[in-house]
């Protein structure tokens, strides 16, 4: 089985070559996998659970080594761990510990890990959420938690920034405010690849699009901007014909949600990203023709 996953963006940083990885007496998770992130853009990393969407980020940020094949940053192997890969690499776990200590000793003791840390923009990050650098950790809640960890995390200003199911625990005012946190930080240096089943949270945020399949096969690997331009998404109401390009329909109040091949004619849509989910779930097979059909 062979997989291969390209994200083409900016300047190529991290590439995956020929990975092969699996658990102790556990099914093989991927099997030469290659992939390529460039610099840039906040990446969609969706699938259902067990399909090796965790795995993959820990394989990408060191804290797992492939079986075989290399994982790679600018040319250095992440599961080396080396000083200066690692400073340009920071992730957010599904789950976390914190200590029990104010945020301050928090960054005493790590920000010098990350040379462009900067305090200024974790005070700024923490007031965003309501929060402070001398309240003490053991005091937070879950959702404080990963707003007081992601918030460091982006003062850090790392290059690669991994987010493991960012928005469990939060409620939804601290979702909201995770997606408009997330857009007023990116910048052109920057890439952020998001692991979720929460589809909701993120769609709005997501220049490029991964949907894993069965065997962590990539069903759809795409830029936003080219679903867009080969996709319709719209609502036909009830009593209505479907259009005769639909691809995918599903009935919600009032009529059908539908996918559809765009022409030259169909103005352009919002994603629905929850019913692009489906269909590639459904039927793998038509989208990856459409959107890999030049």
């Amino acid at each position: 089985m062979q997989c291969s996953i390209t994200l083409i963006h900016y300047n190529n940083m991290i590439e995956i070559k020929n990975l092969s990885f699996g658990y102790p007496k556990g099914h093989p998770v991927f099997k030469d996998l290659n992939l390529t992130v460039a610099q840039g853009g906040i990446y969609g990393l969706l699938g259902p659970n067990g399909q090796g969407k965790s795995t993959l980020l820990y394989l990408i940020s060191g804290l797992l080594r492939p079986n075989k094949g290399e994982v790679t940053m600018n040319g250095v192997a992440t599961g080396l761990r080396m000083p200066s890969t690692l400073s340009e690499i920071f992730i957010v776990p599904e789950e976390f510990m914190l200590p029990a200590i104010t945020m301050k000793e928090y960054c005493r003791l790590n920000a010098p890990f990350y040379p462009k840390f900067n305090f200024d923009e974790l005070t700024e990050n923490l007031k965003a959420f309501g929060l402070d650098t001398n309240i003490n950790m053991a005091s937070f809640s879950m959702g404080q938690k990963k707003k007081a960890f992601l918030s460091f995390a982006l003062a850090c200003n790392t290059e690669i920034l991994l987010l493991d199911e960012p928005t469990n625990g939060l409620d939804i005012t601290g979702k909201s405010d995770f997606r408009s946190f997330i857009a007023s930080h990116m910048n052109d240096d920057r890439t952020i690849i998001i692991s979720t089943h929460q589809i909701h949270d993120v769609d709005k945020l997501l220049d490029h699009i991964i949907i894993l399949g069965k065997d962590g096969l990539p069903v759809i690997d795409s830029p936003v901007s080219v679903i867009a331009n080969k996709l319709c998404f719209n609502m036909v109401t009830s009593g209505s014909a479907l259009p005769s390009n639909e691809i995918f329909s599903k009935p919600a109040f009032g009529g059908n949600n539908v996918i559809s091949i765009k022409t030259d004619e169909s103005p352009e849509t919002e994603i629905n990203l929850e019913m692009l989910y489906e269909l590639a779930a459904e039927n793998p097979s038509v989208i990856k023709q459409i959107l890999t059909n030049e």
